[in-house]
């Protein structure tokens, strides 16, 4: 199993622990808010995700071999989605993530618990992600 894959699993049995869904909003609020600090110098009209219900700024730097992802939001639920996503992207390679479809959305139950706003800001996340990674593995 890869790193990826690995990562996406991890989230899978974490998640499982919990017997509700208040228990796991609760969770991915917690995880949200150990997001480290955003740089104040990222917060600019072109880190700032469109299709996102609450505010979001995602900022990606370009590594030998991986990308970095730095990301925020004003709410607390989407700052858990963005912990999340930053366990299983941040720190890969354009191929790793290219290659690797968030499986894990679904086997944890958020495609069927989040409100439709709340989905489609997790899918501009993951598109933005996946369009870093096009732009440098292109």
């Amino acid at each position: 199993m890869t790193a990826i894959e690995q990562a996406q699993q991890d989230l899978i049995e974490e998640f499982q622990l919990f017997d509700n869904w208040l228990d796991k909003y609760q969770y991915l609020i917690d995880l949200g808010r150990k997001l480290p600090e955003f740089p104040e110098q990222y917060r600019t009209d072109a880190n700032k995700l469109h299709g996102c219900q609450s505010q979001v700024w995602l900022h990606a730097d370009e590594l030998p071999d991986q990308l970095e992802f730095q990301a925020i939001s004003d709410s607390a639920i989407v700052s858990g989605l963005i912990a999340v996503l930053m366990r299983v992207y941040n720190k890969r390679s354009p191929q790793e993530i290219l290659a690797t479809a968030p499986d894990f959305i679904h086997a944890i139950g958020l495609d069927e618990h989040l409100s439709p706003t709340r989905s489609n800001g997790l899918h501009a996340m993951i598109d933005a992600i996946r369009g870093h990674a096009a732009r440098c593995a292109g």
